[in-house]
Order: C-alpha cells, then structure tokens, then sequence
C-alpha cells in the first residue's frame, strides 16, 4: 500500500467534509490530522436550538499497511474513495463492521 497516497486521499476527503455547510444549527467542524500516530477525524459540535450537536463524522486510521475506516458518516463512502485512488481493498478494514460481518467482504478483516 502507498502510505503517503493513503493520508493524502484521507486528509482531502474530511477537508472535503469539513468545508460543507451544516445543514442546520450553529455547527462547528473540527478535524484532528495526527500524522504521527496516523489518526484522522472530522467531528462535528455546536447547537440546533436548545439541542447539543456533538459527534464524529469520520474517523480513519492508518497502521502499517491497512486503512482502518473506525467510523463513516458520510454519503460517500471513504472505502469506496481510497480504492478509485488505488488503495486495494486487502488493504482497507471497514473497523466499524464486526469481525465475523467482515468475512463476507472484499475488505480487509484486520
């Protein structure tokens, strides 16, 4: 797997995400890009009225030669993005799928 590839397309999904307009509420988005421990996340807080916003949108890690997908909330799907950029499947965990639920995948089971 081409690690540098991999964090390029992850950084410029959630830049993608971060920079769409909330759809409702005084949203904040934050990302966390931590090359040095290959974590990178968009989560979302603010308020809708009297109601909390607070939650992550994307959270994807990189260990070695895998692209572990924690977590997708996205219309897009990153998997689907890092493979047009050529990252094989072998290499991309969808980690937010049980163990057992990965085996019935193309995807990597860990």
């Amino acid at each position: 797997m081409d690690h540098a590839l991999a964090v390029s397309v992850i950084k410029a999904f959630i830049a993608e995400y971060a920079a769409l307009p909330p759809a409702h509420g005084e949203v904040e988005m934050e990302t966390t890009l931590d090359d040095e421990r290959g974590h990178y996340a968009l989560l979302m807080q603010g308020w809708d009225g009297q109601r909390r916003l607070h939650g992550m949108i994307i959270h994807v890690d990189v260990r070695g030669d895998k692209v572990y997908v924690q977590h997708d909330g996205t219309r897009e799907a990153i998997a689907n993005r890092l493979m047009e950029a050529g990252i094989p499947a072998k290499n991309i965990v969808i980690a937010f799928h049980h163990p057992e639920t990965r085996k019935e995948t193309p995807f990597a089971l860990a």
